[in-house]
């Protein structure tokens, strides 16, 4: 029955590129996807399936397709929301909104899920159970699209999750995959530093706010490489580092703001914890005062083992699957980890790194892009773990 479905995804993938495409030259921020989600609904319709909500969360579209037999309720999710990067690549496809581009690739992860969707459809009158397409909004800005969807109903009645990630920096024919925390819980903080202001040529008259922020950058480099366990990964990053005066005015106030990167809760607990310390202590040693704001963002990733040992096996001898490989940790972060608190899954990573070496780019960046057969082997890949897990005995 595979190699049927095999088939029909096959005859889907010049659509899927189509699809993909006209994404990509119409992408829309987080939050704010109205039409891309438009787009999705009427896919749905023009497909004639029935059972579709809307605004599900926010901007979130879901679909449900039921087999003709009895079974077991399979979700799979893509994301759709674009990002604030203008698009620099010289492609036919390029991005025609200025300032926003689907730098990500969940373009091509709402694609894969559109094709599924069309093949399972086609087919449901010999599949089990019910298979739940979760297309989520604003995955690239905390608090995200995945709570509020889970919150509004998207994962009632499911059994199992599985989603990827395709990932332009991996070979193409790869599929990456790791058991536990996979992807990093990504917090964000902003650190205001008063001092005293004053005249560039009078500083011991003032409190300089630039070289209090700057001790404090550089006393935050101590948390990981001496507080933290050197067992448990962990990145304090500064981003931003805002002051901005005339160049004979010394600052009376300086702003941080940056992200800390954990996979384990505890360590999570005692960086917010430390950061602070510093800031208190190095601004008492320059009589400043300080303003700290901790936001914690998305959770990690955390892969349930038997059904990413179920994943793994089913991605072995699928079409385009070259090589099945364990990941790295990764210290980017993602909101599927909501939907893995809630039910058993995995998410797994799909390789699509273009065959020129010299247009690969990594996520995020200005010129990214992936090589677009990785969409037809994260469909297959993804669509065999719903069929077999009909059958999964844990």
């Amino acid at each position: 029955m595979l190699t049927e479905f095999y088939h029909l995804l096959d005859d889907q993938f010049d659509k899927m590129v189509e699809i993909r495409r006209y994404l990509h030259q119409h992408p829309e921020p987080s939050f704010h996807e109205y039409e891309t989600a438009k787009f999705i609904a009427n896919y749905y319709a023009n497909l004639g399936v029935s059972d579709v909500r809307t605004n599900v969360g926010g901007n979130g579209v879901v679909a449900r397709i039921k087999g003709a037999k009895p079974g077991k309720t399979i979700a799979l999710r893509a994301d759709f929301d674009a990002l604030p990067i203008q698009d620099e690549k010289d492609v036919p496809y390029k991005s025609k909104v200025p300032g926003v581009m689907h730098a990500c690739g969940h373009d091509a992860h709402t694609s894969t899920l559109l094709a599924i969707a069309n093949v399972v459809f086609q087919k449901r009158d010999e599949l089990k159970g019910e298979y739940v397409f979760i297309h989520q909004h604003a995955e690239e800005y905390a608090p995200g699209g995945a709570k509020p969807m889970i919150e509004d109903g998207c994962l009632e009645g499911v059994d199992v999750i599985f989603g990827t990630h395709l990932w332009s920096t991996e070979p193409l024919g790869q599929i990456l995959y790791r058991t536990g925390p996979v992807m990093a819980a990504a917090d964000r903080f902003q650190i205001t530093v008063q001092g005293k202001g004053g005249h560039g040529g009078y500083p011991h008259t003032t409190n300089d706010a630039i070289v209090t922020a700057s001790q404090i950058v550089l006393n935050l480099q101590t948390i990981v490489s001496r507080k933290v366990n050197p067992i448990d990964s962990a990145v304090v990053s500064i981003g931003s580092f805002l002051s901005d005066n005339a160049f004979n005015i010394i600052a009376d106030k300086a702003t941080l703001i940056g992200t800390v990167r954990t996979f384990n809760e505890q360590v999570r607990d005692q960086i917010e914890k430390e950061i602070e310390k510093i800031v208190s202590a190095t601004c008492q040693m320059n009589d400043s005062t300080f303003t700290y704001e901790y936001s914690r963002g998305y959770p990690a990733v955390v892969n349930h083992e038997a059904e990413t040992e179920f994943l793994t096996e089913c991605a072995k001898g699928i079409p385009g699957v070259t090589e099945v490989v364990e990941s790295p940790q990764k210290m980017g972060g993602e909101d599927f980890a909501y939907y893995l608190q809630k039910v058993k899954g995995t998410f797994f990573f799909t390789g699509a790194r273009r065959e020129c070496e010299d247009e690969v780019f990594p996520h995020h960046h200005p010129k990214f892009d992936i090589d677009e057969r990785s969409m037809l082997i994260a469909a297959k890949t993804l669509l065999t773990a719903a069929i077999k897990y009909q059958d999964y005995q844990e």
